[in-house]
């Protein structure tokens, strides 16, 4: 299978898995309220993307790196948005 093809594949596929945190990181914000969204759940999951990125970086897999940066920084604004609203009240 062509490279090109593949690599375009992976960047789509990780742009649609990473856009998918948006509407939850925008509804966090609008509600001030994160209390729907399970802190060990994410927890596992940060942790999860972080080894993703290390796997991505390692390989050299653009795909895998770009996905899982934005995924990473999405998550991990999720996840300070949820310790910050909790441990407000």
């Amino acid at each position: 299978m062509d490279g090109a093809f593949v690599e375009i594949l992976g960047l789509i596929a990780g742009t649609l898995t990473t856009i998918s945190f948006v509407p939850q990181l925008i509804k966090i914000v609008k509600s001030k309220s994160a209390k729907d969204v399970s802190l060990i759940m994410f927890l596992i999951f940060v942790v999860g993307i972080f080894l993703w990125l290390v796997y991505g970086i390692l390989t050299k897999t653009l795909a895998i790196i770009v996905a899982n940066s934005v995924t990473l920084i999405l998550a991990l604004s999720i996840l300070f948005l949820k310790i910050k609203y909790d441990f407000k009240r």
